[in-house]
């Protein structure tokens, strides 16, 4: 059985949890793989005041939710349940969603290759000197890698793809980019879900801008418009390009025959006398070329002339 300190803790933590619960809507649920406590100290300073991260046991996380939902009701945070899986936690938020994954983006260290561990991002060494002497020449060609000596020192002779995501880092590797001095990999808080008022989403729907939004609504109406004028089907979306081409044809019409209507007496007139064309855009194109015209005519100032005071400086 658990000693009361345990108990206590336990109690404070669902306590904690529940004001958590009760006092924010939206929240990020993130992994903490390979993240240090000075990482993660760094990044609760920066999202103070607006967001709190909760770590913990899953167990006990899980525990406080549903006995939340159950006692007050509310089954809006259930749906957390399923994803405390893994190293995750939580970071309740009142702050704009897209602010607050781009601030935690920003806290991401470089660490260096372990032996065992899976690669996060592809690995390329770039073709160059790797100041490396010749007696060492056995780490690149354990790995297959083409090189040569170029003024005592070891040269890559061309780029190396040497590890793909979701590989797993070999002893050579991890030996070769320690020798190079590279840390391949960034390790940080990984977004995983987003919750929001009991929808739960990918974070990448936070990089959805207002002009993908527009563009996707304009092609979808673009579609619409298009099936209905297809098929004869009037719509919103279509009524305007009906609208335009029932004109068109009655235009037509009354530029065939002798019907008219205001609207076509103008076009009547310009097909007539093509040359009211030129005589509508001459005086535009005077009034244009007028004003810089002047400017280009408008004479520099001379120069003053010195009055002749009467002495010289050598006087």
């Amino acid at each position: 059985m658990p000693s009361a300190t345990k108990l206590e803790k336990k109690e404070a933590y669902h306590q904690r949890l529940c004001d958590y619960l009760n006092t924010y809507e939206r929240a990020f649920i993130v992994g903490a793989d390979n993240v240090g406590s000075k990482q993660m100290s760094d990044i609760r300073a920066a999202l103070r005041p607006e967001s709190i991260i909760l770590m913990g046991k899953n167990t006990m996380m899980k525990r406080s939710i549903r006995l939340y939902c159950e006692e007050t009701g509310n089954d809006q945070w259930a749906p957390l349940l399923d994803q405390l899986v893994g190293n995750v936690g939580l970071i309740f938020t009142k702050g704009d969603l897209s602010q607050i994954k781009s601030e935690i983006a920003k806290y991401k260290v470089g660490a260096p290759a372990r032996v065992g561990l899976v690669a996060p991002n592809d690995v390329t060494i770039p073709a160059g000197g790797t100041g490396m002497d010749p007696s060492q020449t056995s780490f690149f060609q354990a790995l297959a890698i083409a090189t040569k000596i170029n003024k005592g020192t070891i040269e890559i002779v061309s780029d190396v793809h040497l590890i793909r995501a979701g590989d797993k880092v070999g002893a050579s590797e991890a030996a070769l980019l320690g020798k190079l001095g590279v840390k391949p990999f960034k390790y940080g808080l990984e977004i995983l879900k987003v919750y929001d008022n009991g929808s739960l989403f990918e974070p990448a729907v936070l990089d959805i801008t207002d002009e993908d939004m527009m563009a996707t609504v304009s092609a979808a109406v673009s579609n619409v418009a298009a099936l209905s004028l297809a098929c004869n089907y009037p719509t919103l979306a279509s009524i305007p390009h009906s609208v335009i081409n029932g004109y068109k044809n009655v235009l037509a019409i009354a530029v065939e025959t002798d019907y008219s209507f205001p609207l076509a007496e103008k076009v009547k007139a310009f097909l007539a006398d093509p040359s009211a064309f030129a005589v509508a855009a001459a005086p535009a194109a005077t009034d244009s070329a007028a004003p810089a015209a002047a400017a280009a005519a408008a004479p520099e100032p001379e120069e003053e002339e010195e009055e002749d005071m009467g002495f010289s400086l050598l006087d």
